[in-house]
């Protein structure tokens, strides 16, 4: 191995023949032809044998420094720089918080790319149970077993509604619904299906009809107790209000034995102790059953109150009155058993409002309920089983509310004496 400075061939051979070497430096000795020694004189670092030495300079004069140029807009732009650069931050920390915001709400949201709405799994989703004593529990119960009744008349179609009350067919609806009909009904049922009905009786002062249809698998109602409900109960209406089949709504039991009378002028009068309820009820509800909050029947739709003139004009404003059912449901089997319904009565007939309050009688039957409870001409009856009695339209809708031979209290006033009688009311002999 050689540095290049004094290479021989190993083992001591002489280097192989070629052409003659140029003739060493004067000074050094070296071969002034070698490629090393060209500019060996020039590069002291280059010959060690070259003699070192130190040559101080003497200092030449400084170059005169040339006149600085000042930039008119350097130092503005200068200062410009800084709030330029925080700006471009700025904007873009919020473009980036807005969008990382933004995703967030996206997602939790449920929109976006990507975005699966509902469960991921591939279960079908669950069919909602509902209790059978909720409101959608209890209209599932007794939708099947309701009607809309579409009665021929000589005026037109006089559409009401109506309930299956007997599995062979017995169909229950308002005395109004199907009023001088000609010919048989058309019951329409909760699917869709239709049926004809014929009439088999009705009660004009009680507003109680009962159709009959032919159809296999009725589903018949469940009747509750009128007597036993309170005000505050939730109850349902249901029907075609407007001809809308399969309508439901829901209120509360607002009164009880509320006196209705009903009926045109010098026509057909009816008189109800009836149910009031805030449940929507319309022209087309009539006939329809009113439940309580197990599905019960406790009444039937009947009369709504309004402030329009013209009965055609007339619409909810939640004064709804129900016949109850304990008295409809003894009216109708009547009808069912005989063909027509018995009326209660009880023996005498009622002038006008007494100025002290009460409602005088101004005949009594000779050998009917009252003249045997002892009552007579002149006396003043006040109340009735406890309730109060102001005018002859509450005695008269109160007594039909029984049935007959049932035993009423009576308070009344003979002169200045209050007494009591028990009275045991009958039914007329029409």
């Amino acid at each position: 191995m050689t540095d290049g400075w004094n290479w021989r061939q190993p083992g001591g051979a002489p280097a192989p023949a070629g052409p003659p070497s140029p003739a060493p430096h004067a000074e050094t000795g070296r071969d002034a032809g070698s490629p090393w020694w060209s500019d060996a004189l020039a590069d002291p670092w280059r010959d060690p044998y070259a003699p070192a030495a130190v040559v101080v300079r003497p200092p030449e004069a400084p170059a005169t420094a040339p006149e600085p140029v000042t930039d008119p807009d350097a130092s503005s732009s200068r200062g410009m720089l800084p709030i330029v650069m925080i700006s471009v931050f700025a904007a873009l920390l919020a473009g980036s918080l807005g969008g990382a915001l933004g995703y967030a709400f996206a997602v939790r949201s449920g929109v976006g790319g990507g975005t699966v709405l509902g469960s991921t799994d591939n279960e079908a989703p669950a069919v909602a149970q509902r209790p059978p004593d909720s409101l959608a529990g209890v209209a599932e119960k007794v939708a099947p077993s309701v009607v809309t009744v579409r009665a021929p008349s000589a005026g037109g179609l006089s559409v009401g509604s109506g309930f299956v009350a007997t599995e062979d067919g017995y169909v229950i609806t308002n005395d109004h619904v199907v009023e001088g009909t000609s010919g048989p009904a058309t019951i329409v049922f909760n699917d869709g299906s239709t049926a004809s009905g014929s009439v088999v009786g009705h009660d004009p002062e009680s507003d109680i009809a009962v159709i009959k249809v032919s159809r296999p698998n009725l589903v018949p109602v469940q009747f509750g107790d009128s007597d036993a409900i309170a005000v505050g109960d939730p109850v349902l209406a249901f029907g075609s209000p407007l001809a809308l089949a399969n309508t439901v709504t829901a209120g509360i039991v607002s009164a009880l034995d509320r006196t209705i009378q009903s009926g045109e002028p010098g026509g057909q009068m009816r008189y109800y102790a009836a149910i009031q309820t805030d449940a929507a009820v319309n022209q087309g509800n009539s006939g329809g059953p009113l439940v309580d909050g197990a599905g019960r029947v406790i009444g039937v739709n009947s009369v709504i109150k309004s402030l329009a003139a013209d009965e055609e004009q007339a619409g909810n404003i939640g004064l709804a009155f129900a016949i109850p059912i304990n008295q409809a449901k003894r009216v109708a089997q009547d009808i069912i058993d005989t063909g027509k319904a018995r009326r209660t009565v009880i023996g005498a007939t009622v002038a006008e409002r007494s100025p002290g309050g009460g409602v005088r009688l101004a005949a009594v039957d000779a050998g009917g309920p009252a003249a045997a409870a002892g009552l007579k001409i002149g006396d003043v009856l006040t109340r009735l089983d406890g309730r109060p009695l102001e005018q002859g339209t509450d005695l008269i809708a109160l007594v039909r509310k029984y049935a007959p031979g049932s035993v009423v209290t009576v308070e009344y006033r003979r002169g200045s004496a209050k007494q009591t009688a028990s009275v045991t009311l009958a039914a007329d002999a029409k």
